[in-house]
């Protein structure tokens, strides 16, 4: 299967760059140098992966990712400059599944694209129509839909992964660097602040007091795990 992917940048020379590069491993990309544009494309085209740029013209990226992301759960890599710690944060506020710091290796990058296309498109349920009801909580893995209490919840992909996890496995407790190598699919690439940034979302979600939560718990110095009612 081919892989239609978008990429944003406001540098026509890395654009070049990446084109020619992800287009030997058969890639289809397309292209778009500036907020506007990407917005445009990313409404009126269908793409697997977007590669957005944090710094902009027209609609800076973490605009762009907030406005995908409340049309669309598709998969966003967002690319930031050295020391942007805090808009890193912000691009996985914002929906982002992983960030990559400028400069960076296009091996990197490749690897970074495979693992999250391979999360997202490589699931493969238990059996057809699996759903999995535990306490609140009815989450249906072939949908990748979840209910509370009869509520359909919107979650990201990672935040799904993240909950099925837990909830396939409630009170084990896992350590920030298991759910880094489970959810996202590497060992060595990656900040274990993705997984509390991440964390803090879903239960922004799922919890009535995200700062009391009633599922997915903290054991501190350990991890954090879903603690069943039953």
């Amino acid at each position: 299967m081919a892989y239609r992917v978008l990429i944003v940048d406001d540098e026509p020379i890395l654009l070049k760059g990446l084109r020619y590069s992800l287009e030997q491993e058969s890639y289809i990309v397309d292209t778009a140098l500036d907020g506007e544009e990407a917005l445009d494309k990313a409404i009126t085209k269908e793409y697997d992966l977007i590669i957005l740029d944090l710094m902009l013209p027209k609609i800076d990226g973490l605009e762009v990712c907030k406005k995908i992301r409340e049309l669309s759960m598709i998969p966003i890599i967002m690319l930031t400059a050295r020391g942007e710690d805090t808009s890193k944060i912000l691009g996985l506020e914002y929906g982002a599944d992983d960030y990559l710091t400028k400069p960076f290796n296009a091996l990197e990058l490749k690897a970074r694209m495979k693992a999250v296309l391979r999360r997202v498109k490589a699931k493969e349920p238990i059996s057809s129509g699996n759903i999995l009801e535990i306490d609140d909580f009815s989450i249906h893995t072939l949908r990748r839909k979840v209910t509370l209490k009869g509520k359909e919840i919107n979650l990201t992909a990672k935040e799904f992964d993240l909950l099925l996890l837990l909830a396939l496995n409630p009170n084990k407790i896992y350590t920030r660097e298991e759910l880094l190598e489970t959810i996202w699919g590497y060992e060595y690439f990656g900040d274990l602040r993705t997984v509390d940034v991440h964390i803090r979302r879903l239960r922004e979600k799922i919890e009535e007091n995200s700062s009391q939560p009633e599922y997915i718990k903290t054991k501190w110095g350990a991890g954090y795990y879903f603690r069943s009612k039953s």
